[in-house]
């Protein structure tokens, strides 16, 4: 083994790439003024780091003679080691910040799927690859839609009107008026309406069909919470429109029978960046099938 490697294994002090850069500036350039030009330092500085490099390796890493200034035997040793230290530290650098780019996978679905609708798949796919964090984000379908189109999601599941977007798949999703099991809020003047904020989805529904009906309406509960606006209609403050899927036991639904007209069909998509991660495909390709079977029961 060399002299210098038996010399960098025994000592106590860490190697600072740092002193290592100047040490290969001088030799590269033959003269400590145009290291100090190279390295954006001044000579005085960079003399002091090769001298403090020396002191810790213990022996000479140049020959000051003459109009150059070469590396000794012992420096050319050090030499070769010492560019093997900073590549590997750029590489180590660059592989992480690789790696920990390929790794975030940035999903955002609405509420009612970030509960049980899809929870099992998400857990499946973060244990099928450790190495990945998956970031999801639920909410309102406006918000998720704006986070998307700003490159802040690789994926997002919202709720559209149909065909108005195209995305990786897309299902039907039945809407219906609902009600409390135990009250009638149609009998009341103005209709009580539960409702998500302004931007929420059905909301505009709801005011236009009441307004062409020419009954007078009011917001009686509004929330951005999915189980806050199911749980409004359950205690009987008001009527609400949302997917059939969501029914409750304490809900019923209503139809033309109470007046009501039938709602069109949202559609849930799947939307996907152009560019996105081989495992971030997969894990589209996942949601899908999640989603086909979540339709299919609800056909069936």
């Amino acid at each position: 083994m060399d002299l210098p490697l038996i010399k960098m294994m025994t000592l106590n002090k860490t190697l600072d790439p740092v002193l290592l850069r100047s040490f290969i500036a001088v030799v590269d350039t033959g003269s400590f003024t145009r290291a100090a030009d190279s390295t954006h330092l001044t000579q005085s500085t960079v003399s002091q780091q090769v001298r403090k490099l020396e002191s810790q390796l213990g022996c000479e890493l140049l020959q000051r003679k003459g109009r150059y200034v070469t590396a000794t035997l012992e420096g050319e040793r050090v030499l070769s080691y010492a560019r093997r230290i900073l590549q590997l530290m750029t590489e180590a650098v660059s592989q992480t910040s690789l790696s920990a780019e390929q790794q975030i996978i940035r999903l955002g679905v609405p509420e009612d799927f970030a509960t049980h609708a899809i929870m099992p798949t998400l857990h499946a796919f973060s244990n099928e690859f450790p190495g990945i964090r998956l970031e999801v984000k639920s909410g309102m379908c406006s918000d998720i839609w704006r986070e998307f189109q700003n490159s802040d999601l690789d994926l997002a599941l919202v709720k559209q009107r149909p065909g108005s977007l195209p995305g990786l798949s897309h299902w039907p999703e039945p809407l219906c008026w609902i009600d409390s099991l135990h009250s009638n809020s149609l009998d009341k003047h103005p209709v009580p309406l539960v409702s998500f904020p302004i931007g929420g989805l059905y909301r505009n529904e709801m005011a236009h069909t009441f307004d062409s009906l020419g009954r007078s309406w009011r917001l009686a509960y509004v929330s951005t919470s999915l189980s806050g606006v199911c749980c409004a209609v359950e205690s009987g403050l008001g009527i609400s429109l949302l997917p059939r899927r969501l029914v409750t036991a304490n809900h019923r639904i209503l139809d033309e029978g109470d007046g009501l007209p039938p709602v069109p069909d949202m559609e849930v998509t799947l939307h996907a960046q152009d560019k996105v991660s081989a495992l971030s495909r997969t894990l589209a390709e996942r949601l899908i099938q999640t989603c086909q079977r979540i339709f299919d029961r609800e056909l069936s």
